[in-house]
C-alpha cells in the first residue's frame, strides 16, 4: 500500500523523491517488473506548461499499464471505455494503473501543480500510440478544484 506520507521539500530533487518512495517503487516493481521509473513534475509558473498540457490532452493508448503515484497536486485521466468517458481526479496519495490498450487522455490542468512518480515496464518509458480520436475536444477540461460530472457519454 502507497502513502503520501513522506514531506518532502518543495525544492526536493527527482532522487530525493525516489528515495523517499523507494520500498514503495521496489515492491511494485519487484510485483509488476517495472524497470523504468521517473518524477513527472510540474508548476504553474513552467514555460512548457501549456506545450505538456496539449501533448497529453489527445487521446491515445499504450502497449503497456500507465501507473502513476501522485506525491503532491491533482491531475486527471479521462479513460474512454466503450461508450463512456471516466474522468478519474489523482490528488495526493493516490496510486493509477490505466490498463494497457485503454484509450485515455490525461490533463494537469491551466495551472498545474502536481508531482507524479511514473513506473514502466519498457526501458523507452512513455510511449504513446495516438487513437486520432477528437472526443477529448467535446468534454470539460480540468481544472484544480472545479466539479465537473464523473462520467459523460461518449
Amino acid at each position: 500500500m502507497w502513502s503520501a506520507d513522506v514531506e518532502l521539500q518543495r525544492d526536493a530533487g527527482d532522487e530525493k523523491i525516489l528515495s523517499a518512495y523507494g520500498r514503495e517503487i521496489k515492491r511494485l516493481s519487484d510485483e509488476a517488473g517495472y524497470n523504468s521509473i521517473d518524477v513527472f513534475r510540474i508548476a504553474p509558473d513552467n514555460p512548457n506548461r501549456v506545450a505538456f498540457r496539449q501533448k497529453f490532452l489527445a487521446e491515445h493508448t499504450h502497449d503497456e499499464d500507465e501507473v502513476r503515484f501522485f506525491v503532491e497536486g491533482s491531475a486527471a485521466f479521462y479513460l474512454h471505455i466503450g461508450d463512456k468517458v471516466y474522468r478519474v481526479v489523482c490528488t495526493r496519495g493516490d496510486l493509477l494503473s490505466v490498463p494497457a490498450g485503454t484509450p485515455h487522455w490525461f490533463d494537469m490542468g491551466s495551472e498545474p501543480s502536481f508531482t507524479a512518480i511514473r513506473l514502466f515496464v519498457s526501458p523507452e518509458g512513455w510511449v504513446a500510440k495516438f487513437t486520432g480520436s477528437a472526443i477529448a475536444e467535446t468534454l470539460p477540461l480540468f481544472e484544480s478544484g472545479a466539479a465537473s460530472p464523473a462520467v459523460a457519454q461518449a
